[in-house]
């Protein structure tokens, strides 16, 4: 995995940094740019593992593993303090990579959100590092201090559109925003009831919302293959599940923003990567015999 991942990386790095150069600012006292001993890539890369391993600690992954079996492959590496002050610099590539590692649209969309901590919350009020960007936030279970990560997957647990935001932010403010590709039908839970945002997004971009009811509603008629896709919603939640506990997205111990979205974003690079991603399997399973 380690030779795929970096090729894929490496060979996006060399037609990316040239273009992302062109808008750059030069600095006016900086006369001589050094060669760094690791590569933008090469930094890329590293995270991007660490997520694909199912690590919880970098320092642990980078000083045991990297440094112990990888230093024939990576020959510039450098302290881990060293290490983590290079993070940031792959940022971009990182949040530019993502968007080549989408999957297609099928016309079967799903879309769900999960609560991002940056810390417990009996230390929120004293939290500084995200001070002006986090924000309280509930789940089904749970309050927590921090972000908000936005998903929209397909059928065969593929990404689609990601969208990071404040805890305290409604889910359905980021509809039209993410779902400006889309196309078929789009199936979320209660967060997602709005019949304004429903119109809009059935005139705008063709797309049909359909969600779950809540109790005091009446019940909504739905052809029988669109209750059974929407049943399936339980696909993005395993998606969730895996990007948290697989791929650690999330960690109270940031202390940089930066480094907080290259962790993020490599842990949903690292997810992409997956050989055996959640699947409807509709192909497989006489699903489609309920269209007509």
């Amino acid at each position: 995995m380690l030779t795929k991942v970096f090729c894929r990386v490496d060979d996006f790095c060399k037609q990316f940094e040239p273009k992302l150069n062109q808008y750059l600012i030069e600095h006016c006292g900086r006369k001589r740019i050094r060669k760094q001993s690791l590569s933008i890539s090469e930094v890329a890369t590293i995270v991007i593992l660490f997520h694909a391993k199912g690590y919880r600690c970098l320092k642990h992954f980078y000083m045991n593993h990297v440094c112990k079996y990888w230093h024939k492959h990576f020959h510039g590496l450098v302290s881990y303090n060293r290490f983590v002050e290079l993070m940031p610099q792959a940022l971009m590539v990182l949040s530019a990579f993502l968007q080549t590692r989408y999957g297609k649209v099928s016309g079967i969309s799903y879309i769900d959100s999960t609560g991002i901590a940056v810390c417990e919350k009996s230390r929120a009020l004293r939290h500084k590092v995200f001070k002006d960007e986090a924000g309280w936030g509930k789940s089904s279970t749970h309050w927590y201090y921090g972000f908000k990560l936005h998903l929209i997957i397909n059928d065969t647990g593929e990404l689609l559109a990601v969208k990071c935001t404040s805890g305290n932010t409604d889910d359905r403010a980021v509809l039209e925003d993410m779902c400006c590709h889309l196309f078929g039908k789009l199936f979320g839970d209660k967060g997602y009831i709005s019949k304004a945002k429903a119109q809009l997004l059935k005139e705008k971009y063709d797309v049909d919302l359909i969600t779950t009811r809540r109790k005091n509603m009446k019940p909504q008629n739905l052809p029988a293959f669109d209750k059974v896709l929407l049943r399936g919603r339980a696909i993005i939640e395993t998606v969730n599940d895996q990007l948290k506990n697989i791929s650690q997205i999330e960690h109270t111990r940031h202390r940089s923003k930066f480094n907080f979205m290259v962790n993020l974003l490599a842990g949903l690079v690292a997810y992409t990567f997956q050989k055996k991603k959640p699947s409807l399997n509709i192909q497989h399973t006489g699903l489609v015999e309920l269209v007509a």
